[in-house]
């Protein structure tokens, strides 16, 4: 396994509103720790190592080992609120991880070979249904990304997940399909491909809404 990305953290001996404005007004952001089958543990972090660790674009699919007063905690980032107004962070939620632990994380897609796409080189356009897709795998096996290789596609191919060789152990979360990553068309989408990406779209909602995650969150905001 990588070395993995360290954070330090103090412990928060005073939870609630108050005392989290309080530790907002010092430079830190409030977070919990939980899972695991361990109790919630409240701490403060940088409000700058943190802030940089978002702007990477992946600090939600990325583990981090938490440092708490000389204890380290592996952890991956389940949830970050932000303020509504000025759009910082205002709070994070950990989720710890055990050995050999699995969890569910958004992986970005990324698309190569798009010189190499004669439907590209006559103008096509690439219409991008999925930006990231989720999936399953090993806290210590997350890929950075998932691979579409545009080839040889044509316009008014779709290109759909059954076509991105994925890394031994880690399985899509949707299952019940091969749905549609991508597709290329003219200037616009055609009927056909809008009703498709439409019909994609409104089958990840049903599917998600039927899906938990075992936490044992904070009750502290």
């Amino acid at each position: 396994m990588a070395d993995l990305t360290q954070i330090t953290a103090s412990a928060r001996e005073l939870v609630g509103k108050g005392a989290s404005r309080a530790a907002r007004r010092e430079g830190f952001i409030p977070a919990v720790i939980y899972g695991d089958k361990q109790p919630p543990e409240s701490i403060n972090l940088e409000y700058k190592e943190i802030w940089q660790q978002i702007q990477t674009g992946q600090f939600l699919s990325t583990v981090y080992m938490i440092d708490v007063g000389g204890s380290n905690t592996r952890v991956i980032p389940r949830d970050v609120q932000l303020d509504p107004i000025r759009d910082f962070p205002v709070h994070v939620d950990f989720l710890r991880l055990s050995k050999d632990a699995r969890i569910t994380v958004s992986i970005p897609v990324v698309f190569r070979n798009e010189e190499e796409s004669p439907g590209l080189k006559r103008g096509g356009v690439l219409n991008i249904v999925r930006h990231d897709v989720e999936v399953s795998c090993l806290a210590d096996a997350i890929p950075g990304s998932l691979i579409v290789d545009l080839k040889g596609l044509e316009i008014g191919d779709s290109v759909h997940f059954s076509v991105i060789s994925l890394p031994e152990g880690v399985t899509a979360t949707i299952t019940d399909r091969d749905f549609t990553v991508a597709t290329i068309s003219g200037a616009a989408p055609t009927e056909e491909e809008e009703t498709e990406i439409e019909d994609d779209a409104e089958a990840t909602v049903d599917a998600a809404d039927g899906t938990t995650e075992d936490e044992e969150k904070k009750e502290d905001n």
